[in-house]
């Protein structure tokens, strides 16, 4: 009975969350358009109630799954007694239904934060936010209580669940998820944002300083999510790789691409009071390929590990809702647009022009990834045609456009806004350039010059990380103050320099880390049985012994191995499995992983030869350790950025002297 109850409450929850949502959508706008402070008031109230109701909808799913409540027709396609505890709770966002209400519910979230931290938006723009972010929940609270209900019973109950993908049950994806929607789903109150300063007829410098932090907290998360998830492709998928451009993946890079570009043009807009519609128009795209994501997941077009639903039902629903909600945006700008003049001039060569030119570099990969993985679907919609767009046409149209990105990321914060001297910015690049060239000659003797492509990709690393520690240095005065006076001006940098350049540094980290991986790694895959050596380079590795084991909620065949040097020391033991799971017979591969600092030393299991041999895989990867280095310093970037006074999530507090003025003057600049 105590089951039952949770369960209706949750579903109650959604209901009454539909109503707060559809109260949020329309009162505060109409009290925007009058200038009706109660109404425009309604905005928080309602932002924050619907948050609190989805969160009891959430925990009552939650309790559910950890109780295996068997009633609930959510739990038994996705759960199983047996279960792990952490996998039981990763379980509620592991299926369609759990991960739409934690999509709606993160959606509610970010409404409620600029609820509780927008105090000093100016109220039309706040009202018109939260009523724009409320209009993208109603949509998808439809659609979840009305075709994807995760709270249906099932009569008579089962004794037993059918268990979760055995493929994630794992400790990577129990966080990759949600870290994922808090980034793209994030972007939505930029968007939001977007359509309400559209509506209101005005973008400004505050407008941009209001987005910024926003935007920057939907991205860090956004970066981690994505890293997570190459994380676990890694290790678990057992074949080696952290990226093969699945439609899937490319849903949520994307929206980070997008978003990386906003971030830079929004500083243009702050500091220069240009490229406004340039930069709303990218606001939108930003969530609009989230909504894109969205679809590809949940509509059936796709099969993937990663594809939550099958249903067409469901994916024309869906594609409703992007009509309405990309198209009804899009058309709002076209009309709005033309009325945003911007009103800062500058040369080519300048801050802005670099700002720009990463913007140009930045969308057209976005494009370039966007029609990879549209293109197979349209042509299979058209005539049933299968077309494969895989790793090579990527490698030839993506990557070239990384090359100038990255040789620029080390020169734009160099430059002056409105107009710059290029070659003077280069001049106190000199140790930069020194370091490349280093870093060039130990490529060529390391590699023996025969990988020009693996060679060129550690110099833009090495340039990339360089360059953004020589701009921060000389901030701190490096070349024109003693070694002491230094650091203290360093302490007192603002943490927006701060992170700004180990976001930059982390790129560079991470550009050696994808060189390594992509180009460098040495693979061999043969048949073993116990007691026989494979050479992998210089070393011997050794299949000692295999057994079975027993876990919680699988069976494991698992091989012993042993790694030893050219004078037979041991390097490192390795112990990959093959697992059975029990509730549903379904297998996956366990690799096995030894990482230091410059390499990995990666052992995975294949299928069984049917003669008491095994298929073994197994690799050194340079640099591959830097792949999740450089995307923590990403990530650490945006936060130590986020906790800079001057671009704290929510406008800065006004003075007691200004108090009653505009927020939007009250407002200080944040740090470049």
């Amino acid at each position: 009975m105590e089951g039952f109850s949770f369960a209706e409450l949750g579903h109650f929850a959604l209901i009454l969350a539909l109503v707060c949502a559809s109260i949020q959508s329309v009162v505060p706008l109409i009290g925007a358009a009058r200038g009706d402070a109660a109404m425009m008031a309604t905005a928080p109230m309602t932002a924050l109630a619907q948050f609190l109701v989805l969160a009891v909808s959430f925990a009552a799913l939650t309790n559910a799954f950890v109780t295996s409540d068997f009633s609930v027709l959510n739990v038994v396609q996705n759960s199983h007694s047996l279960k792990p505890m952490l996998y039981k709770v990763s379980g509620v966002w592991g299926n369609h239904e759990g991960s739409l209400l934690l999509w709606v519910t993160v959606l509610a979230l970010f409404g409620a934060l600029v609820a509780l931290f927008g105090r000093n938006l100016p109220p039309g723009l706040k009202a018109r936010t939260l009523a724009v972010q409320a209009m993208v929940s109603v949509g998808f609270l439809l659609f979840m209580i009305l075709t994807s209900n995760p709270f249906e019973r099932v009569f008579p109950p089962p004794f037993e669940g059918n268990d979760l993908n055995p493929l994630l049950q794992d400790p990577g994806l129990a966080l990759h998820p949600p870290m994922l929607y808090i980034g793209y789903v994030g972007l939505s109150i930029s968007f939001s944002f977007a359509v309400a300063a559209l509506i209101e007829g005005k973008v400004d410098a505050a407008w941009a300083r209001y987005v910024r932090p926003w935007t920057l907290l939907a991205w860090a998360f956004l970066t981690g999510g994505i890293a997570l998830g190459s994380w676990w492709a890694y290790y678990e998928l057992g074949w080696g790789g952290f990226w093969f451009w699945d439609p899937v993946e490319n849903a949520s890079f994307m929206p980070w691409l997008a978003a990386t570009a906003l971030l830079h043009s929004a500083i243009v807009v702050e500091k220069r009071d240009t490229l406004k519609s340039w930069t709303i128009l990218l606001a939108i795209i930003g969530f609009s390929l989230s909504l894109i994501g969205t679809f590809l997941v949940r509509s059936g077009v796709l099969t993937s590990v990663h594809a939550f639903a099958t249903d067409p039902d469901r994916g024309l629903f869906i594609l409703i809702l992007l009509v309405i909600a990309i198209g009804g945006s899009l058309a709002l700008y076209a009309w709005r647009a033309p009325q945003l003049q911007g009103g800062g001039l500058f040369r080519p060569i300048s801050r802005e022009g670099a700002l720009v030119f990463n913007n140009l570099l930045l969308t057209t990969a976005t494009a370039t990834v966007l029609l990879g993985t549209l293109y197979p679907l349209f042509l299979d919609a058209m005539d049933g045609s299968k077309v494969s767009v895989g790793p090579p046409y990527y490698n030839l149209t993506f990557v070239p456009l990384m090359a100038p990105l990255l040789i620029a990321l080390g020169v734009g914060p160099l430059l002056s806004w409105k107009r710059a001297d290029l070659w003077a910015a280069m001049a106190r690049l000199k140790l930069a350039a020194l370091v490349v060239l280093v870093v060039a000659a130990l490529s060529l003797i390391m590699l023996e010059g025969d990988r020009a492509y693996a060679t060129l990709g550690l110099i833009l690393s090495g340039w990339v990380v360089s360059a953004s520690l020589v701009e921060f240095l000389q901030r701190a005065g490096l070349g024109r103050t003693g070694p002491g006076a230094m650091v203290r001006r360093m302490i007192g940098l603002p943490r927006a320099a701060w992170g700004m350049m180990l976001a930059h540094v982390g790129v560079g980290i991470l550009v050696a880390g994808a060189t390594g991986a992509s180009l460098l790694t040495t693979e061999v895959i043969t048949t073993m049985r116990p007691g026989e050596t494979m050479q992998l380079k210089s070393l011997n590795l050794e299949f000692e012994s295999q057994q079975e084991v027993r876990g919680p909620n699988y069976f494991a065949l698992r091989g012993n191995f042993v790694a030893r040097d050219a004078d037979g020391d041991v390097i490192a033991r390795f112990a990959p499995e093959n697992r059975r799971y029990i509730a549903g017979g379904q297998e996956t591969t366990e690799a096995s992983i030894r990482s230091s600092l410059t390499r990995d030393l990666y052992v995975a299991l294949g299928d069984p030869d049917g003669t008491g041999g095994m298929t073994v895989r197994a690799y050194i990867k340079p640099f591959v350790p830097w792949l999740w280095i450089g995307s923590a310093l990403m990530m650490l970037g945006g936060f130590v950025s986020l906790s800079d006074r001057r671009l704290r999530i929510g406008a800065p507090k006004r003075s007691g002297a200004r108090a009653g003025g505009d927020a939007r003057a009250a407002a200080p600049a944040p740090a470049e």
